[in-house]
């Protein structure tokens, strides 16, 4: 069943946040297979790049620890080993990619720790992808051995209509990778005492995750508000039809103008060291485990 809005829980204003860069990579990961370029070969873990999925964890107001995914790379399991994940609370998904979906499978281990159901939340497109890519897990009972299967229950969410997922509000806005609209994240993790997801006027607040973008549409940019922290995709230096190059990153993070930025979702024509030491000021290369 899917349900079509999150559920609402407490209002009282959470603690410990902290969000993880589980990977920064693009759909083939660096290094790349078969390449033996610098960067495939560098000897700098920043150059590592699991595919692109992100982690918040937090405390709610029972003091009970969340973790939050962004995204089920295919790497996902690797990278929550690294990082000593122990829980999965929810799970939000940008769009239905594989690189951003096929480490979906990987959750039923948090549903025997936990003993409960994950709630997921993507558009409907991508919750018909999922349920025909794991049909295994949605329709369980047509599977012919009693298998070993991930718990989901898929809730629909829309552009512009926020979530208060166990205290933090999380809003999802209008991106387009290419001609394929997804979904980016705008998440307040210091307004759970408020009604509303707004942030005070003028006051920077908040992370912007936009990955496997293109294109802004006005009314989203006029959304993103001033943010604290922006996470923004930059595949390259070379333009490329579905995603930011770096010129294009670099003039919509000068539009943001966030406390920082950190660029996500690079291809191995990236040198972290290179490119890091070259970049304006409060703008910068993220790296798999860097924690915020």
């Amino acid at each position: 069943m899917v349900r079509s809005s999150a559920r609402r829980v407490s209002q009282v204003a959470i603690s410990n946040f902290s969000f993880t860069f589980l990977g920064t990579g693009t759909s083939a990961g660096v290094p790349v297979i078969a390449c033996d370029c610098d960067v495939c070969t560098s000897d700098d873990p920043r150059d590592k790049r699991l595919r692109c999925s992100a982690c918040i964890r937090f405390t709610d107001s029972e003091g009970i620890d969340r973790v939050i995914l962004i995204d089920t790379s295919p790497d996902l399991r690797q990278q929550v080993l690294r990082e000593k994940l122990e829980r999965c609370d929810a799970i939000l998904f940008t769009h239905q990619h594989v690189d951003h979906t096929f480490g979906l499978d990987e959750v039923r281990r948090f549903n025997m720790v936990m003993k409960q159901a994950i709630d997921i939340y993507a558009e409907q497109e991508t919750l018909g992808h999922l349920h025909r890519i794991f049909n295994h897990v949605f329709e369980s009972n047509k599977n012919v051995n009693d298998s070993f299967v991930a718990n989901l229950i898929p809730n629909e969410i829309r552009p512009d209509e926020p979530l208060n997922l166990f205290g933090l509000w999380i809003t999802p806005i209008r991106l387009f990778h290419g001609r394929l609209p997804i979904l980016g994240f705008i998440i307040h993790p210091k307004l759970g005492e408020s009604s509303t997801p707004s942030p005070p006027t003028g006051k920077r607040s908040g992370i912007g995750y936009l990955t496997d973008v293109s294109t802004i549409p006005p009314e989203s940019m006029m959304q993103i508000g001033p943010l604290k922290t922006l996470v923004l995709d930059m595949l390259r230096f070379r333009h490329h039809p579905t995603h930011l190059n770096l010129d294009q990153a670099l003039q919509i993070a000068s539009n943001v103008s966030a406390e920082k930025t950190f660029f996500i979702h690079m291809t191995h024509d990236i040198s972290h060291a290179k490119l890091e030491q070259e970049l304006p000021e409060g703008i910068h290369l993220a790296y798999d485990g860097l924690t915020l």
